[in-house]
């Protein structure tokens, strides 16, 4: 196994996620004999870093994972959990836990503190070696930064009783919303990001990167295989990277990407059979640096995944639109739509008013003539639009 260190500690570069532990059918509930088994034999193997979230599996990832590691010394193990404040909406003083989608019932708190406190309790430790505020995004801003809230403020505060070690946030915002954020509070030593070869451009995570790097954060990566969609590639994708290094899986080429980022303290993987867990500590047991003409082979497979545009954000469209639309964004936003309905475009799209929608082009084409890089605007819009549609239809029907 390989390993980095981070604060003085000696910490796995493989990180045990626990989103997607193996389930029992047909109720959905944690499988434990199959995850228990994972869980001693990444241990057994030397991985020590593992990430919980407090709704992962209806509430029970948490509680699971702490049980399946209280076996071993305390100090063998390191416990990433986060402040729920991504399902968190205040009013009046009194926080509503609002986790009925996810099969929990909704729960109300009078602070911060008190759900900090019913974590502890229910994972049945101590302290939390890494702590992070759970989703930093543009809807959850406001919340995180309210004072009265306090939210950062009660964290700060079981730091200084020493039940957090290590105090973090995990993002899934824009480039320029984690920068507003980190020069706003300098409190968090680390960030949590998505980050692997496909969004590298598709959701500026390369961007972000920079931003997290230049003010002096080191990196914990989740979605390197992107929830397993760069494990499992077309024909022609896997043949451009077989041809390049025979043998090695697309999960291989997902991982030694992030690897490769000098940044990158632990990489994530929330696997779900042992037979996954067995690549993925083959994969990190050894150092292997992805060479520059490896990237270009993964910019060839990103652009077979995804409807990619040469866009360089130059926003000669935007100013001959008469729509007043941006451009950029909603081509950006398409290419993520066409690998798949992610929380990055239904929250974009939940933030623009009908008179900013695709729908709301009209085709004329005055965008084309003043595009350097020759891109079909409109009918890239329309495909987009087309894809709006087509969601809605299912939803509905």
């Amino acid at each position: 196994m390989l390993y980095k260190e981070l604060f003085g500690l000696n910490l796995s570069r493989l990180g045990f996620g626990t989103m997607r532990l193996p389930l029992l059918e047909p109720n959905g509930r944690i499988d434990e004999s199959k995850a228990m088994e994972m869980v001693e034999y990444a241990y057994a193997k030397g991985i020590n870093y593992y990430d919980t979230a407090y709704f992962y599996h209806s509430g029970k990832s948490q509680e699971f994972i702490c049980k399946a590691l209280s076996q071993f010394p305390r100090d063998s193990w390191y416990m990433a959990n986060k402040f729920p404040g991504n399902m968190l909406s205040a009013n009046n003083g009194v926080l509503k836990l609002g986790l009925g989608g996810f099969n929990m019932e909704d729960a109300t708190f009078g602070s911060p503190a008190e759900i900090f406190e019913r974590q502890i309790e229910l994972c049945g430790v101590d302290y939390f070696d890494f702590y992070l505020l759970h989703n930093l995004d543009e809807t959850t801003y406001d919340l995180y930064t309210d004072d009265e809230v306090g939210i950062i403020d009660c964290m700060l505060n079981e730091k200084k009783r020493g039940r957090i070690r290590r105090l973090g946030v995990s993002v899934h915002c824009t480039p320029e919303t984690i920068e507003k954020f980190l020069n706003l509070r300098d409190c968090f030593e680390y960030v949590q990001m998505q980050l692997n070869y496909l969004d590298w451009s598709l959701q500026d995570a390369g961007k972000m990167y920079d931003i997290i790097t230049r003010f002096g954060l080191p990196v914990i990566v989740m979605e390197p295989v992107r929830g397993g969609k760069l494990a499992k590639l077309s024909d022609e994708s896997r043949a451009i990277m077989e041809a390049v290094r025979p043998g090695d899986t697309p999960a291989s080429w997902a991982f030694r990407f992030v690897q490769s980022l000098p940044n990158v303290a632990v990489v994530l993987s929330g696997m779900t059979t042992i037979e996954q867990l067995k690549e993925n500590i083959e994969i990190f047991s050894k150092d292997d640096p992805m060479a520059d003409s490896e990237k270009v082979v993964l910019q060839q497979v990103a652009d077979n995944l995804a409807d990619l545009f040469p866009c360089t954000s130059c926003r000669y469209c935007c100013g001959v639109c008469p729509q007043k639309l941006d451009i950029p964004l909603l081509l950006n936003t398409y290419s993520e739509a066409s690998v798949e309905f992610s929380w990055y475009v239904n929250g974009v799209l939940r933030e623009l008013s009908d008179s900013e929608r695709p729908e709301a082009c009209t085709g004329c084409g005055t965008c084309i003539p003043v595009c350097p890089q020759n891109i079909d605007i409109p009918g890239a819009i329309s495909k987009f639009t087309a894809l709006i549609k087509a969601k809605s239809e299912r939803q509905t029907g």
